[in-house]
């Protein structure tokens, strides 16, 4: 499988204190991976380093081969990256019509297509959403986006109700595998519905402990 984007010996500092130890993290297009952990584990720092959200202290981020350590986090997702982090992840003072307005394609005509149970919520604002419907408002940005390459999408379910989730789960899936999108999860367990040849890297104290087939870690 052709590595989309990748971390390279990378180092994350915050203020004293190192986050990433020179972890690697290949992350192949058309599947997905699922970076595995507890909190501080460093899987968030990991999502933030591939989006260029936070610097590297060492290291470089690859994607397709080229360095882009120095590409502000806006390029990279102006070339097809999309990062759903697990707070603020919405804009809490406009309504929920005008945060899809932001994230619509212009493809698509119907932008509640991806959560349907958004619509009678469209002139709220979404500050005064649950966490849940926060969670679909924030992630019908991945859906929606136009040509994703990257979708780096932090706690897809927190605050969903099973059903929800699982067709969040379902939809990450087509991303990567009918999209070609290379498509990573930072989670605490292993999501049911994985396709084939996806990879789960559980970290550690912000360094990569062990790597292996989905089935292995359930």
């Amino acid at each position: 499988m052709t590595v989309e984007i990748a971390l390279r010996a990378a180092r994350v500092r915050y203020g004293p204190l190192e986050a990433l130890h020179g972890l690697d993290l290949p992350v192949p297009a058309g599947t997905v991976t699922v970076l595995l952990g507890r909190n501080g584990a460093g899987r968030t720092t990991a999502l933030r380093a591939l989006a260029g959200t936070v610097g590297l202290s060492a290291g470089r981020v690859e994607w397709r081969g080229a360095d882009v350590t120095r590409l502000p986090a806006h390029v990279r997702a102006r070339r097809g990256l999309c990062f759903v982090p697990d707070l603020r992840a919405v804009y809490a003072g406009l309504t929920v019509a005008e945060n899809l307005a932001l994230a619509e394609s212009r493809a698509r005509n119907d932008a509640t297509a991806p959560y349907p149970e958004l619509v009678p919520l469209l002139s709220r604002t979404a500050g005064t959403l649950s966490g849940g419907e926060r969670r679909m408002l924030a992630l019908s940005r991945a859906f929606l986006a136009p040509r994703a390459r990257v979708v780096l999408v932090d706690e897809p379910s927190l605050g969903m109700a099973p059903p929800v989730a699982a067709r969040t789960y379902r939809m990450l899936v087509e991303l990567a595998v009918d999209g070609g999108a290379a498509v990573v999860l930072a989670e605490q367990r292993v999501p049911d519905g994985l396709p084939p040849g996806s990879v789960v890297h559980e970290l550690r104290r912000g360094s990569r402990a062990s790597s292996g087939e989905p089935a292995e870690y359930r």
